[in-house]
């Protein structure tokens, strides 16, 4: 069995990450999946794992390591597991994050009968995610295959719930943010820049919408 509940994640639950100006408000995406959230959170509270709240989300993990996060987002709520594409797929139901996404791997839900439906497999899905820590088993990251400032790269890797945000951007938002922070000659720019454009990601907005 899991751990106790977090009460940072009874406060996600109720306020949302506060990673955007909508936290706290009834516009909050967490709102829109609450039934979804908390039976979700309930289903892996019976596997293995210690709830945390990592980057404004909830955050599951085993001996110190991580193993996935719980999300909400404007078109559905979803698990995404941090080295997903080591897991099997035996039920061929997880998803990439984005086109530039290499380890993560996301379980999307926008029902609680979808949840349901799979009970059993996220249960198997969080076990083999453990199973792979035990082994020690690790992601081999390739080169980027499109240009990226490595500023931008390296908030993405360092803030999960950021680059979940990102990679649910469609791509011409994506590649908004890509040119508009490539664009400062000085590293020291690029990296004010991607903190600028972070609360305009979690709204799923491209950088010149407002």
């Amino acid at each position: 069995m899991s751990e106790s509940k977090n009460a940072g994640v009874d406060h996600y639950l109720l306020e949302g990450c506060g990673r955007c100006p909508l936290g706290g408000t009834p516009e909050c995406k967490v709102h829109n999946w609450e039934g979804e959230l908390v039976y979700l959170r309930s289903i892996i509270l019976e596997c293995d794992v210690k709830e945390e709240i990592k980057w404004g989300v909830p955050c599951y993990t085993y001996n110190g390591s991580n193993l996935f996060i719980l999300s909400a987002f404007k078109e559905y709520c979803s698990i995404s597991f941090f080295k997903g594409a080591l897991l099997k797929d035996a039920s061929n139901i997880l998803v990439k994050q984005g086109e530039n996404t290499q380890a993560g791997r996301l379980l999307k839900f926008t029902d609680v009968a979808s949840i349901s439906q799979v009970e059993s497999d996220i249960k198997a899905y969080i076990q083999e995610a453990i199973a792979i820590e035990k082994a020690g088993l690790k992601y081999e990251y390739k080169q980027n295959p499109e240009p990226m400032p490595s500023e931008l790269q390296e908030r993405l890797e360092d803030d999960p719930s950021f680059k979940n945000a990102f990679y649910a951007l469609t791509p011409g938002r994506q590649r908004s943010y890509i040119i508009y922070i490539g664009q400062a000659k000085q590293s020291k720019t690029r990296h004010a820049r991607v903190e600028k454009c972070m609360p305009k990601v979690f709204l799923g907005k491209g950088w010149n919408e407002y």
